[in-house]
C-alpha cells in the first residue's frame, strides 16, 4: 500500500478545505498561514495533484479537493470515535447532551438547572439537532431523540407516552369554540412528526378542514410554539410539553396519541465516563 501523506499535511488540507481559508485554518490549528500553504504545497507534490484553485483573495477546491474531502473528514471522524472507544474522551471534556430545540427549551430546561445546583463540577454542552440525520454516535455522550425508539447501537429509555393537541394565545383561543372554528385560523405546521393537522382535525370530526385554513409550515416545533405565543396562529404540540409554557393554551381538549415519543439515548460502543453517568442517571430518574 501506498504510504499515506503525514497526518499535519491531512489535517491543513481538512481545515483550508472547510474554511476555504489558509489563514482561518492556521488560526485553528496554531500555526501561521505561511505554514499552513507550505503543507499543503508538499500535499499536492505528493499527490501529484493541485487541491486548490488559488484565487487573489480566496481559494476554491479543485473536482479533485472536492472529491477527496468526505474520505478525509470521514477518516478523521472515524480515529476520534476509535480513540473515544478505546480510552474515553478526554477526562477534561464537556458532557455533550444532543437534543431538539423543543425539548430543550421545555422538558431540559429546569432539569438541568436543577442538576447543575447539585453537580456544579460536570460542565455540560447542549448541542441542538432537529433531523434524525443530525443524531448519531459522533460527538454526544447522551441525547434526547424523538421517534420510535428502534434505534440500532443505542440503550434507550422512554420519557413517556405522547399526545398531540392544539395550542394557541389566549386572544386567539375566544374565538375557538369547537374544532370547527379552526376554518380560516392560520394553522402552524412543524414538519417531522406522525401526527399533524390532518390526523388531529380527522379525529375532531373535521376531516379536511385544514384545506380552508392559512399555514406556515417550519422545520421545528419552537418556531411553530412561538408564532402561536405570538397570535400567530394554531400550532399542534405534545401535551407533556404544554405545562413548561405559561404563554399557551389549549383551546380544546381532544388529545391523538402518537406512537412517537421523547428517548434518553446513548451510545452503547461508547466508553463510559463518570461525568456523563452522573448526568445520565440524574435524567432516568424522569424516564419511565
Amino acid at each position: 500500500m501506498k504510504p499515506l501523506p503525514p497526518v499535519l499535511w491531512l489535517q491543513a488540507f481538512e481545515a483550508a478545505a472547510r474554511t476555504l481559508s489558509f489563514t482561518e485554518a492556521g488560526n485553528e490549528l496554531g500555526v501561521t498561514q505561511s505554514a499552513v500553504s507550505q503543507r499543503i504545497r508538499l500535499l499536492e507534490d505528493r499527490l501529484g495533484q493541485k487541491l486548490f484553485v488559488r484565487h487573489p483573495r480566496s481559494l476554491t477546491l479543485t473536482p479533485a479537493g472536492q472529491a477527496w474531502l468526505p474520505s478525509v473528514q470521514e477518516a478523521f471522524t472515524r480515529l476520534a470515535e476509535g480513540t473515544a472507544e478505546v480510552f474515553g474522551p478526554h477526562p477534561e471534556a464537556p458532557v455533550t447532551l444532543r437534543a431538539t430545540p423543543v425539548m430543550q427549551q421545555t422538558w431540559l430546561v429546569p432539569r438541568l438547572l436543577e442538576f447543575h445546583r447539585t453537580q456544579p463540577q460536570v460542565a455540560v454542552h447542549l448541542v441542538s439537532a432537529i433531523w434524525t440525520e443530525d443524531f448519531g454516535p459522533e460527538g454526544a455522550d447522551l441525547e434526547i431523540r424523538y421517534g420510535r425508539g428502534d434505534w440500532e447501537g443505542f440503550e434507550a429509555h422512554s420519557l413517556g407516552a405522547e399526545s398531540m393537541l392544539p395550542v394557541c394565545s389566549p386572544e386567539v383561543a375566544e374565538r375557538l369554540h369547537s374544532p370547527a372554528d379552526l376554518a380560516g385560523e392560520t394553522l402552524l405546521h412543524a414538519l417531522g412528526f406522525a401526527v399533524g393537522w390532518p390526523a388531529w382535525l380527522e379525529q375532531a370530526g373535521v376531516p379536511g378542514l385544514d384545506r380552508q385554513c392559512p399555514s406556515i409550515t417550519c422545520d421545528n416545533q419552537v418556531t411553530t410554539l412561538t408564532l402561536a405565543a405570538q397570535g400567530g396562529g394554531v400550532a399542534l404540540t405534545h401535551d407533556s410539553l404544554l405545562a413548561q409554557r405559561d404563554d399557551l393554551i389549549a383551546p380544546f381538549s381532544l388529545t391523538v396519541p402518537s406512537d412517537e415519543r421523547f428517548w434518553l439515548v446513548r451510545p452503547l460502543r461508547l466508553r463510559w465516563r463518570q461525568e456523563a453517568g452522573l448526568l445520565w442517571d440524574w435524567l432516568m430518574r424522569f424516564a419511565d
